[in-house]
């Protein structure tokens, strides 16, 4: 079975420093992955490359078969969901629905199943600015998934968000996965591990391939050995 996303010697510099170092992974179809750092590891620099929305130094990117670096055609079968807010802030939610629903040629019904599903009624007419993070996510995924993309990348998509968007959000992944859609999702906080199927964890540009409950001793591990040395270093 072929993967959806390839990554071969990945390779990412800028100026004198490498962002990513010979990165190399495949994600089959249907399958949830993780990937997880903390600030600076280069998730995010990793997202946008596979996204398209950022050249790299060298080495391979497929997606759906196709080389990110010569051609965007599998851009109208993915969805996005950027950290940093990508929505028309000068739009409210029902614009921002319908605008992109007319980018990615979604129809009516579709939108408002994305308003049904998220649950994004009451927030119809509130401008962007108006609207608590949790709430904006949710509409950030709804508009990433409107025209039913084979492939979702999302970075940092339930960071300090609050628990029934966090809810929302983790029933549609899982609803999305379970239509034969292929997720990967980046975060920093180490508890989402658990609804992944595999982990990739940067750490200074480095890559590391973990099962969930191996990314979860790893941090605990990590965790445990700089408590030990701060105890020494304050015990000297």
């Amino acid at each position: 079975m072929e993967p959806i996303i390839k990554v071969s010697n990945l390779v990412q510099k800028r100026k004198h420093r490498t962002i990513l170092q010979e990165i190399s992974f495949e994600v089959p179809p249907g399958e949830w992955w993780g990937v997880f750092g903390t600030k600076s590891s280069g998730k995010t620099t990793l997202m946008h490359i596979l996204a398209g929305i950022a050249p790299f130094s060298s080495g391979l990117v497929e997606i759906l078969g196709m080389d990110a670096s010569k051609s965007e055609k599998f851009k109208r079968y993915l969805g996005l969901v950027t950290e940093e807010n990508s929505l028309f802030q000068d739009m409210t939610v029902a614009e921002n629905l319908d605008f992109i629903a007319v980018l990615k040629n979604a129809s009516r019904n579709d939108v408002q199943e994305m308003i049904e599903r998220f649950e994004l009624q009451e927030y119809l007419n509130e401008p962007l600015n108006f609207l608590k993070k949790g709430v904006l996510q949710r509409l950030a995924l709804a508009c990433a998934i409107l025209n039913h993309p084979k492939v979702l990348i999302a970075d940092e998509l339930m960071e300090n968000i609050d628990l029934y968007s966090q809810s929302i959000i983790l029933r549609e992944l899982k609803s999305f996965k379970a239509g034969g859609g292929t997720c990967l999702w980046a975060f920093s906080t180490i508890d989402f591990c658990k609804y992944v199927e595999r982990v990739i964890w940067l750490e200074d540009g480095k890559m590391t391939l973990f099962k969930p409950e191996e990314a979860l001793q790893e941090w605990d591990r990590q965790g445990k050995m700089y408590r030990e040395n701060l105890l020494r270093t304050e015990c000297v």
